[in-house]
Protein backbone atom coordinates (compact mmCIF):
# COMPACT_ATOMS: atom_id res chain seq x y z
CA UNK A 1 0.00 0.00 0.00
CA UNK A 2 1.36 3.26 -0.69
CA UNK A 3 1.68 6.49 2.16
CA UNK A 4 -1.33 7.90 0.77
CA UNK A 5 -3.72 5.20 1.26
CA UNK A 6 -5.76 5.71 4.32
CA UNK A 7 -5.49 2.34 6.11
CA UNK A 8 -2.74 1.21 7.84
CA UNK A 9 -0.80 -2.01 6.94
CA UNK A 10 -1.62 -4.65 9.81
CA UNK A 11 0.99 -6.86 10.61
CA UNK A 12 1.32 -10.35 12.40
CA UNK A 13 -0.54 -9.88 16.10
CA UNK A 14 -2.27 -6.73 14.76
CA UNK A 15 -4.81 -8.72 12.19
CA UNK A 16 -7.67 -9.41 14.01
CA UNK A 17 -9.72 -12.19 12.30
CA UNK A 18 -10.61 -15.50 12.86
CA UNK A 19 -9.45 -16.91 9.49
CA UNK A 20 -7.29 -15.41 6.84
CA UNK A 21 -5.84 -16.73 3.32
CA UNK A 22 -2.17 -16.82 3.27
CA UNK A 23 0.00 -16.10 0.55
CA UNK A 24 3.61 -18.06 0.67
CA UNK A 25 6.78 -17.66 -0.98
CA UNK A 26 5.43 -20.63 -3.59
CA UNK A 27 1.71 -19.32 -4.20
CA UNK A 28 -1.39 -19.72 -2.24
CA UNK A 29 -1.30 -21.68 0.72
CA UNK A 30 -4.77 -21.68 1.56
CA UNK A 31 -7.17 -20.40 4.17
CA UNK A 32 -5.93 -21.35 7.61
CA UNK A 33 -6.86 -19.97 11.22
CA UNK A 34 -5.15 -16.60 12.09
CA UNK A 35 -3.00 -18.46 14.84
CA UNK A 36 -1.82 -21.32 12.52
CA UNK A 37 -0.94 -18.61 9.97
CA UNK A 38 1.44 -16.77 12.46
CA UNK A 39 3.08 -19.65 13.53
CA UNK A 40 3.80 -20.11 10.00
CA UNK A 41 5.53 -16.84 9.57
CA UNK A 42 7.31 -16.82 12.99
CA UNK A 43 8.62 -20.83 11.78
CA UNK A 44 10.51 -19.07 8.67
CA UNK A 45 11.39 -15.85 10.63
CA UNK A 46 8.94 -13.49 8.67
CA UNK A 47 5.91 -11.59 9.00
CA UNK A 48 2.37 -12.07 8.33
CA UNK A 49 1.45 -8.65 6.41
CA UNK A 50 -2.40 -8.12 5.74
CA UNK A 51 -2.61 -6.61 2.17
CA UNK A 52 -6.13 -7.37 1.09
CA UNK A 53 -7.98 -6.49 4.45
CA UNK A 54 -11.33 -5.86 2.74
CA UNK A 55 -11.74 -9.79 0.94
CA UNK A 56 -13.73 -12.64 2.81
CA UNK A 57 -11.66 -13.94 4.04
CA UNK A 58 -8.64 -10.99 3.90
CA UNK A 59 -5.75 -12.10 2.44
CA UNK A 60 -2.19 -12.16 4.46
CA UNK A 61 0.92 -12.49 2.74
CA UNK A 62 4.69 -13.71 4.76
CA UNK A 63 7.03 -11.81 3.55
CA UNK A 64 9.89 -9.60 5.52
CA UNK A 65 7.59 -6.46 6.52
CA UNK A 66 10.95 -4.20 6.54
CA UNK A 67 11.84 -4.95 3.19
CA UNK A 68 8.28 -4.71 1.78
CA UNK A 69 7.99 -1.27 3.73
CA UNK A 70 11.48 -0.07 2.18
CA UNK A 71 10.55 -1.04 -1.72
CA UNK A 72 6.99 0.93 -1.19
CA UNK A 73 8.88 4.04 -0.22
CA UNK A 74 11.44 3.65 -2.99
CA UNK A 75 8.60 2.79 -5.49
CA UNK A 76 7.33 6.36 -3.77
CA UNK A 77 10.10 8.49 -4.47
CA UNK A 78 10.17 7.23 -8.67
CA UNK A 79 7.18 8.40 -8.80
CA UNK A 80 7.76 11.69 -7.12
CA UNK A 81 10.78 12.08 -9.54
CA UNK A 82 9.05 11.54 -12.52
CA UNK A 83 6.14 14.20 -11.88
CA UNK A 84 5.94 17.14 -14.15
CA UNK A 85 4.90 20.21 -12.09
CA UNK A 86 3.57 22.74 -14.86
CA UNK A 87 4.82 26.49 -13.75
CA UNK A 88 2.78 29.45 -15.01
CA UNK A 89 5.93 31.71 -16.75
CA UNK A 90 4.70 35.51 -17.38
CA UNK A 91 5.96 38.04 -20.07
CA UNK A 92 4.76 41.64 -19.89
CA UNK A 93 4.94 43.97 -22.68
CA UNK A 94 3.16 47.42 -22.84
CA UNK A 95 0.21 48.85 -25.47
CA UNK A 96 3.33 50.66 -27.28
CA UNK A 97 6.13 47.54 -27.55
CA UNK A 98 7.69 47.96 -30.74
CA UNK A 99 8.05 44.97 -33.38
CA UNK A 100 11.28 43.85 -32.48
CA UNK A 101 10.87 43.35 -28.02
CA UNK A 102 7.47 41.86 -29.69
CA UNK A 103 8.97 39.28 -31.42
CA UNK A 104 11.42 38.81 -28.34
CA UNK A 105 9.04 38.05 -26.06
CA UNK A 106 7.20 36.04 -28.45
CA UNK A 107 10.09 33.90 -28.21
CA UNK A 108 9.92 33.84 -24.65
CA UNK A 109 6.45 32.31 -24.49
CA UNK A 110 7.22 29.80 -27.65
CA UNK A 111 10.40 28.40 -25.22
CA UNK A 112 8.22 28.57 -22.16
CA UNK A 113 5.17 26.51 -23.55
CA UNK A 114 7.88 24.22 -25.59
CA UNK A 115 9.04 23.06 -22.21
CA UNK A 116 5.60 22.11 -21.01
CA UNK A 117 4.83 25.39 -19.00
CA UNK A 118 1.68 27.35 -19.10
CA UNK A 119 2.76 31.33 -20.55
CA UNK A 120 0.56 34.42 -19.31
CA UNK A 121 0.94 37.02 -21.57
CA UNK A 122 0.34 40.69 -19.66
CA UNK A 123 -0.26 44.08 -21.29
CA UNK A 124 0.00 47.04 -18.74
CA UNK A 125 -1.32 50.28 -19.04
CA UNK A 126 0.14 53.25 -17.43
CA UNK A 127 -1.40 56.73 -17.78
CA UNK A 128 -3.91 57.86 -20.46
CA UNK A 129 -3.13 54.12 -21.99
CA UNK A 130 -6.02 52.43 -20.05
CA UNK A 131 -8.20 54.51 -21.92
CA UNK A 132 -7.69 52.65 -25.24
CA UNK A 133 -8.01 48.85 -23.91
CA UNK A 134 -8.49 47.53 -27.50
CA UNK A 135 -4.67 48.36 -28.20
CA UNK A 136 -3.96 45.47 -25.51
CA UNK A 137 -6.79 43.07 -27.39
CA UNK A 138 -5.24 43.62 -30.90
CA UNK A 139 -1.34 43.03 -29.14
CA UNK A 140 -3.55 39.70 -27.19
CA UNK A 141 -5.02 38.74 -30.60
CA UNK A 142 -1.68 38.92 -32.64
CA UNK A 143 0.26 36.87 -29.93
CA UNK A 144 -2.55 34.14 -29.71
CA UNK A 145 -2.62 34.07 -33.98
CA UNK A 146 1.23 33.68 -34.12
CA UNK A 147 1.71 30.87 -30.91
CA UNK A 148 -1.63 29.21 -32.10
CA UNK A 149 0.02 25.92 -33.95
CA UNK A 150 1.60 25.21 -30.52
CA UNK A 151 -1.09 26.49 -28.24
CA UNK A 152 -4.57 26.73 -26.95
CA UNK A 153 -6.29 29.69 -25.09
CA UNK A 154 -6.64 28.74 -21.34
CA UNK A 155 -8.21 31.73 -20.25
CA UNK A 156 -9.44 34.51 -22.95
CA UNK A 157 -8.65 38.75 -22.49
CA UNK A 158 -9.27 39.37 -18.73
CA UNK A 159 -8.68 42.55 -17.07
CA UNK A 160 -7.16 42.49 -14.40
CA UNK A 161 -6.46 46.05 -12.91
CA UNK A 162 -4.32 48.34 -15.25
CA UNK A 163 -3.51 44.75 -17.29
CA UNK A 164 -4.89 42.73 -19.24
CA UNK A 165 -3.89 39.22 -19.26
CA UNK A 166 -4.44 35.97 -21.12
CA UNK A 167 -3.28 32.39 -20.10
CA UNK A 168 -2.01 29.99 -23.13
CA UNK A 169 -1.43 26.52 -22.59
CA UNK A 170 0.99 23.64 -24.57
CA UNK A 171 -1.15 21.43 -26.90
Amino acid sequence: MSKGSRQRIRVNEEIRCYEVRVIGFDGQVGVKKIDDALSMASDEGLDLVEVDPNAKPPVCKIMNFGKFKYEEKKKANIAKKKQKVVELKEVKMRPKTDEHDFRFKLNHVRRFLGDGNKAKVTVRFRGRENAHPEVAVRLLGRVVEEIGDIAVVEQGNKMEGRAMTIVLAPC
